[in-house]
């Protein structure tokens, strides 16, 4: 009977040929609470690996290239310890919006786009910020 596997087997099969004898010939010393144990041991294991991999990609994030996004978070200003601004570009508008524990709320959507400056400061955002939400104030 083994013979007549291997010959019919195909070449993808031929590894897993001798864990198949194995398993349909049960031993001596094997019963049937030992192979139930076996079995919900290996279930535990792809079970908790499920798991695991659930997990890490939540850690991790997609493992996507990040070249092909539409929207870019330009700056980030906290207002306090749950709260905060973050000025967005999306297809080619830029928003300002406001961020709280289960809220999102647009601000205001610039019309001239706010430049990243590579040698400004920390504070030349505010500054900037601040400007043009005083001339939108204005009357």
């Amino acid at each position: 009977m083994l013979l007549r596997r291997w010959t019919c087997a195909p070449l993808t099969g031929l590894l897993a040929l001798p864990l198949t004898a194995a398993a349909a010939e049960p031993g001596p010393g094997t019963s049937l609470t030992g192979q139930l144990v076996q079995m919900g041991l290996g279930l535990l294991v792809v079970v908790g690996l499920i798991f695991l991999l659930g997990y890490l990609m939540r850690r991790v994030g997609p493992l996507a290239p990040q070249g092909g996004q539409h929207i870019r978070v330009i700056s980030l200003y906290p207002l306090g310890p749950r709260d905060r601004l973050a000025l967005v570009e999306v297809g080619g508008r830029q928003l300002l919006l406001g961020i709280s524990p289960g809220r999102i709320t647009t601000l205001h959507v610039l019309e001239e786009p706010v430049t990243d400056d590579a040698g400004a400061g920390g504070g030349d955002f505010a500054r900037k910020l601040q400007a043009m939400l005083k001339r939108d104030q204005k009357p």
